[in-house]
């Protein structure tokens, strides 16, 4: 049984750590209409989902969309942990940025628009190389 890989967390993306913290100093930056004011918010979105927010907003739902992106915030979390991804902080609450990007990730999730974040993939540990290294430990340590 393959183990679930971890979830991907949007505080993680660059920047938008960064927004988070303004929004905290600066509680006015959450709000849904404050993005022409603080123009990094598009920035942010257009660098890790190629469409800024209103790119987004303007984008029309396909056929069948279930209106995540307006849905309350606690079950997009629920949705978004459903999906791979982690849209809390360290203290498990919804980001206070995620209004802003919600949309561009479910449009960048589900295909539709933009695209997700590259993401590296992770080398599976060679067995060979990891033994040679515990020998030659083990080996140092035997010869005193």
């Amino acid at each position: 049984m393959d183990p679930k890989p971890p979830l991907r967390r949007l505080i993680d993306l660059p920047g938008v750590a960064d927004l988070e913290f303004q929004a905290l100093m600066k509680p006015r930056m959450a709000d849904a209409d404050a993005r022409p004011e603080f123009p990094e918010i598009d920035a942010c979105c257009l660098a890790n989902f190629g469409l800024t927010a209103d790119e987004a907003a303007a984008t029309p739902d396909p056929e069948g969309w279930d209106g995540i992106d307006i849905a309350p915030v606690r079950r997009q979390v629920e949705q978004f942990e459903a999906e791979g991804w982690d849209v809390t902080d360290d203290k498990r609450r919804p980001l206070r940025v995620l209004g802003h990007f919600s949309h561009p990730l479910w449009l960048a999730l589900r295909g539709v628009a933009g695209q997700l974040p590259f993401l590296p993939v992770a080398e599976e540990p060679d067995p060979a190389k990891s033994s040679l290294g515990a020998e030659a430990k083990a080996f140092k340590r035997d010869r005193r």
